[in-house]
């Protein structure tokens, strides 16, 4: 068994998890964060991005042992004092999601991209970056107008800021 300690959510938490267990069971199975979905297990559908060291990853495709001492955010981790993050909201008014099953993974694809890009996203873009990404569900209309809606969104609020 090997000892991993993270920082989960601003908060650091420690388990013991054999080697060989991948990132996305450790974050749900010893953590109890069911946010983060399983769809794969073979890195094709994205349902189980989440944020390490800032940037997304999925997480079915690294060993917990790979990320102890790394900062993971999860979707239980974006809403901050009872209010949705940006795109999580964006996703609600949009009606990017049917099922729900792909849109914790999408929604933090879309928060990396829209940090990464820094307002200054096309639907080109997005589409081709939610390439990773998979929904059975829907067309992906909405969900590229949802991206774009809070990268707008979080670009006029960052301004606005300066």
């Amino acid at each position: 068994m090997a000892k991993v300690t993270l920082t989960v959510n601003g908060r650091t938490v420690s388990g013991e998890c054999e080697e060989r267990t991948l990132l996305v069971h450790f974050i749900r199975e010893k953590l109890g964060l069911t946010g983060t979905h399983v769809g794969c297990d073979t890195s094709q559908c994205g349902a189980c991005v989440i944020h390490m060291d800032g940037k997304s990853i999925k997480s079915c495709s690294i060993l917990a042992v790979q990320a102890s001492g790394s900062t993971i955010m999860t979707i239980e981790g974006l809403a901050a004092n009872g209010e949705l993050h940006s795109v999580q909201a964006a996703f609600k008014e949009h009606h990017g999601l049917q099922c729900g099953f792909c849109t914790p993974g999408m929604v933090m694809t879309a928060v990396d991209m829209i940090n990464r890009h820094g307002g200054a996203l096309d639907e080109k873009t997005v589409r081709a970056e939610l390439e990773g990404n998979i929904c059975r569900c829907t067309g992906y209309h909405n969900i590229v107008q949802a991206v774009l809606a809070a990268n707008a969104e979080m670009h006029a609020a960052k301004q606005a800021a300066e």
